[in-house]
């Protein structure tokens, strides 16, 4: 399974952080799976690679060229694409993926997660989206979400297909049991 993970270019101030990096990419690796990401080799996003790569699974980057220096793309990975602009970095890692899992991180981080999200519900992709939420980073916008369905905005079903965990029991049991949502039709 080819699995995009986004996350920090930053670690982020509590140490959790990092080790939720290095237990997502050890469970990766371990598997055998693919990790799609980022190309960098700092933050979250360099412990996450090396993790994967130490555990024996293959890397793929997607870094845009303007990036390419200032987040130090990783020199060590399985594969580093270039391509021109974020817009294409965010399109090809929806393309590589058969899944889509957000660690803690920034406004970068969040804002794919969501296009991710918000993709999957008009058919652009048919696959799970989970927000790792490790010492409930996420909390607040599970709440969102939530309160998104009590307000109309978004369906109880499309909502039920968004999971919020930090449990890689949890992650994986999502993976394999999901069913897509039905494509919003208006």
């Amino acid at each position: 399974m080819k699995i995009a993970v986004y996350c920090g270019a930053s670690e982020g101030n509590d140490p959790l952080y990092k080790e939720s990096a290095k237990k997502i990419g050890t469970w990766i690796g371990t598997n055998h799976h693919t990790l799609i990401y980022g190309g960098g080799k700092v933050g979250l996003m360099g412990i996450l690679a090396d993790t994967v790569l130490s555990a024996g699974g293959k890397v793929v980057g997607v870094i845009p060229t303007f990036l390419k220096e200032r987040e130090i793309a990783h020199p060590n990975l399985s594969e580093l694409i270039t391509v021109n602009t974020m817009h294409a970095r965010k399109k090809k890692m929806i393309d590589l993926a058969d899944c889509y899992i957000a660690l803690p991180g920034g406004p970068g981080t969040l804002e794919e997660i969501t296009e991710v999200v918000s993709w999957g519900r008009i058919g652009e992709h048919q696959n799970p989206c989970i927000f790792f939420n490790e010492k409930g980073y996420y909390n607040s916008v599970q709440i969102f979400y939530d309160h998104m369905v009590t307000e109309g905005f978004l369906t109880k079903e499309d909502r039920s297909k968004i999971l919020f965990s930090a449990s890689l029991d949890t992650i994986k049991d999502f993976i394999v049991s999901y069913i897509p949502p039905k494509i919003r039709e208006y």
